[in-house]
């Protein structure tokens, strides 16, 4: 029976699990102490999402804390989520405070900040993003690599567009303080330099709200540092598992 403790690490909009394949690959030849798993969100990648599950990241959030549970079955977790995926997990956590004994141990985010609603500037990436997912598949399977590879193609339309709006809606946008000013674990934040997605400053703004949280920077990165910068993302985060007394040091 594995009774390592299970990292979760959660994709963003429009990705599927394989965004994390170099950090799984670097993560598991390093020989770290603690087991990774990286699901497909519902509707995403080749994960089918259930007519019940509304494209709401509250309705995420409890899916990814159910899966949470049923995957740790009794080990310590932490949920690792990017961009979209921080919100996700913000989420989930939200769910597992009810529960003291859900082994939740931590929080990692990576690429994933915000909490500041600007009207003009999300209503032009409501409308980007639209567009994004109302290609065709031909079309989206010349977007270069990686990024085509990467979910797009397979990613749900109502789930794409339904999490879309409801994560910039401005009652999701402002929520998300509250969510980290109430986290009942401690929380590393990630953000690469070269973010031009979700730049370092909206990272380490949503990050201050935590009352015990750790914030790194990883220099020449931009927003994939688990396509980018694999062994650095590993480094970064075994690290903070170790300091938390989540993984023991590698003899």
């Amino acid at each position: 029976m594995n009774d390592a403790p299970l990292l979760i690490a959660v994709h963003g909009w429009m990705l599927s699990r394989r965004v994390w394949e170099p950090f799984a690959q670097t993560w598991k030849q390093q020989g770290i102490p603690v087991t990774l798993w990286c699901p497909d969100l519902p509707g995403f990648g080749d994960r089918i999402r259930p007519k019940a599950l509304l494209p709401t990241l509250a309705a995420y959030g409890r899916w990814l804390a159910d899966q949470a549970l049923e995957r740790a079955a009794g080990r310590p977790f932490i949920l690792m989520g990017h961009s979209l995926g921080g919100s996700v997990v913000l989420h989930a956590e939200a769910e597992l405070r009810r529960n003291a004994e859900s082994g939740l141990r931590g929080l990692v985010c990576v690429a994933a900040g915000g909490g500041i609603y600007q009207p003009k500037p999300f209503r032009q990436l409501r409308s980007i993003g639209r567009r994004v997912v109302d290609l065709r598949p031909d079309v989206l399977q010349r977007l270069p690599a990686p990024v085509g590879r990467l979910g797009p193609v397979r990613a749900e339309r109502r789930a794409a567009r339904g999490l879309l709006v409801n994560s910039t809606s401005k009652g999701a946008v402002r929520r998300l303080p509250a969510l980290v000013a109430r986290l009942s674990v401690n929380s590393l934040w990630i953000s690469g330099e070269r973010d031009q997605v979700m730049e370092p400053g909206y990272v380490r703004h949503l990050a201050g709200y935590s009352p015990a949280h750790d914030y790194q920077a990883i220099a020449n990165c931009g927003h994939l540092p688990m396509q980018e910068k694999p062994e650095t993302l590993c480094s970064v985060v075994e690290a903070w598992l170790i300091a938390q007394s989540v993984a023991r040091p590698r003899s």
